[in-house]
């Protein structure tokens, strides 16, 4: 799949001035244009972890899928601390099936003051423990890609006392099918002890988008030592396709690169015999190759039934995120009438 991008568009993606901008999905809206949903939250906080206790859901738009993104609205606000998404919105992943749009998304709270510059807020910050333990996967619904949206007073996948999943579900990635029914690749941790394990993968399934959803396997997707994030699946002839980030590069040979697996019910997962599904090292239209700090939250835009645009949130940094001095959401069109390594997308 690696070889079927073409050049990422300088002036393309979205970028905010003055924030952190992070995630981004996108959906063609009735209007005819293309609807960016992306994360943001307040340069005066760290990018990580500032996402836990201050990110907002936003809609940017343009008329073509590479952008340049226009900021329209924020979508998902703070609502209080009392709401289990009341203090922060992350991780949207926008889908429309039928005549709704439906946004699955990360959500957290926590009781404490809310954190300013110079506070000393970061990852030891009671705050930052405590919205990490109140991750939870939300949904919104709205019958138009501009809202209003009506959002639940409860999350859609809780956490399980005693599973994989106890200590937070988040990062949803969902395929919808055609009679509505759901299959939910999502993010876990579980507790142990006092504080938090590995990063897993969990499945879940509904029979509508309402839910209820039902964890499928007692066990993770891919073993404990298997360190992947960011999952994104889609549905072929065959079965189901996925991407998400090799955090150590141990399946895909490069840190932070994508990986791309296989599956024929969404349980058992195969890892590609190509297993490099992108790189961090994108080639841009000024004809320069950058290695970029970070190639997360990967999403393919669907046109006609192929992937026609992968979206990803990026950075200026060396080291992930951590040396970031800037955060933006970028475009990759994908060549159409060639040969893809994408099983059931040729």
């Amino acid at each position: 799949m690696f070889q079927t991008l073409l050049p990422a568009p300088l002036e393309g993606g979205f970028r905010m001035e003055g924030y952190w901008v992070w995630c981004g999905s996108c959906v063609k809206g009735e209007d005819g244009r293309f609807h960016l949903f992306a994360s943001r939250w307040p340069k005066a906080l760290p990018m990580h972890p500032g996402w836990l206790v201050q990110s907002e859901i936003v809609r940017a738009v343009s008329n073509c899928p590479e952008g340049p993104y226009t900021f329209q609205e924020v979508v998902l606000p703070a609502r209080g601390a009392e709401y289990w998404d009341g203090r922060s919105t992350h991780n949207p992943q926008i889908v429309k099936h039928g005549g709704k749009y439906l946004l699955f998304y990360m959500g957290s709270t926590h009781p404490l003051k809310e954190p300013v510059a110079g506070d000393g807020y970061g990852l030891d910050d009671p705050r930052c423990i405590v919205a990490r333990a109140n991750k939870r996967i939300g949904l919104a619904v709205s019958d138009s890609v501009t809202g209003p949206w009506e959002r639940r007073d409860a999350p859609i996948l809780a956490t399980r006392p005693g599973k994989f999943d106890s200590f937070l579900t988040s990062n949803p990635a969902p395929c919808i099918r055609e009679d509505g029914s759901v299959l939910l690749i999502y993010k876990a941790r579980k507790y142990e002890g006092h504080v938090h394990g590995k990063m897993t993968f969990g499945a879940a399934h509904a029979d509508h988008y309402e839910g209820p959803y039902r964890v499928l396997s007692e066990n993770p997707l891919f073993p404990p030592d298997v360190h992947l994030e960011d999952p994104f699946i889609w549905q072929t002839p065959e079965g189901y396709e996925l991407l998400a980030k090799d955090m150590e590069g141990n399946l895909c040979g490069e840190k932070y690169g994508g990986i791309h697996a296989y599956s024929a019910d969404g349980l058992n997962w195969e890892i590609g015999k190509e297993p490099l599904a992108y790189s961090r090292s994108v080639l841009w239209d000024d004809g320069i190759v950058r290695q970029m700090g970070n190639l997360e939250r990967p999403f393919f835009l669907f046109q006609e039934g192929k992937p026609t645009h992968l979206f990803a949130a990026t950075s200026d940094g060396t080291n992930g995120f951590h040396d970031a001095t800037e955060t933006w959401n970028m475009v990759i069109p994908i060549a159409q009438g060639t040969s893809s390594k994408l099983g059931g997308l040729t």
